[in-house]
């Protein structure tokens, strides 16, 4: 198969583990919105909230997560019925996504101002990342692009601090404000061939489902943030491949 002309690739568990750092985050978050105090958290939620870190589609749902962890619902309840939960917890507390992603993007803004070098040192990039992403940006015949829901701004500071020089306008954030179907749909997928590369097996399901992008090749980042059972329904799925981190770092063409 040929390799592809458009190589688009999710930021957060494909790239770049920060897992640390959304924990830190929507715990203070947390603890501001439902105002609970400034006290450490739990014994063992981080290492919760870590393991129930595939349920999240955006990064407003992380305080929420919390809240609905503090409240005692199981994590059997969390991964079957995330969507349902959160919006009961939004619904019956009064808030809206749009002022929760402020108090997030606010904390981290606040972060970045006041203690830089903290605040990227709670992030890492996967292994072979680093370079495999300067290798492909150097191909003259590959058009590479970010396409996340975290804020543009965030990922060019963590670029940046990994010495890759991406070029800002490929990265599709989160204020684009529309979700990543449309966003592959404007690459042009009845003329180019396209590789999307996600960690979140909901939203390759939705690529799948897409009448106008079937020519897509979509790949499940199975070292990101998806759960045992998801990376063996990519395995029996007849349109998604499953990639392994080490596969990622070989070139394009053994991907296949």
């Amino acid at each position: 198969m040929d390799i592809p002309e458009v190589l688009a690739l999710d930021f957060d568990g494909v790239l770049c583990d920060g897992l640390i750092e959304y924990f830190q985050t929507a715990w203070q978050t947390y603890s501001q919105v439902w105002m609970v105090g400034e006290n450490p958290p739990p014994e063992g939620m981080a290492e919760r909230f870590y393991r129930l870190r595939p349920v999240i589609e955006t990064g407003w749902e992380m305080p929420v997560l919390i809240r609905a962890m503090v409240e005692g619902t199981s994590s059997e309840e969390i991964l079957v019925n995330w969507r349902g939960i959160c919006e009961q917890i939004m619904t019956r507390d009064g808030l809206k996504a749009g002022e929760l992603m402020d108090r997030v993007d606010g904390r981290r803004d606040r972060q970045i101002q006041t203690n830089r070098s903290d605040w990227l040192a709670l992030h890492r990039f996967y292994p072979g990342i680093a370079p495999q992403l300067r290798s492909l940006l150097a191909n003259p015949d590959l058009e590479l692009a970010i396409v996340t829901t975290k804020e543009a701004r965030f990922a060019q500071e963590l670029l940046q601090m990994a010495e890759i020089d991406f070029p800002g306008d490929r990265i599709i954030g989160k204020s684009i404000k529309r979700p990543k179907t449309e966003t592959l749909l404007t690459f042009n997928p009845a003329e180019k061939r396209i590789w999307f590369i996600e960690d979140r097996w909901k939203t390759l399901l939705s690529v799948a489902q897409h009448p106008q992008l079937t020519s897509v090749e979509l790949f499940l980042a199975t070292w990101g943030y998806n759960t045992e059972a998801e990376k063996q329904a990519a395995s029996a799925h007849p349109r998604i491949h499953s990639l392994s981190l080490e596969t990622f770092s070989q070139p394009l063409n053994h991907w296949l």
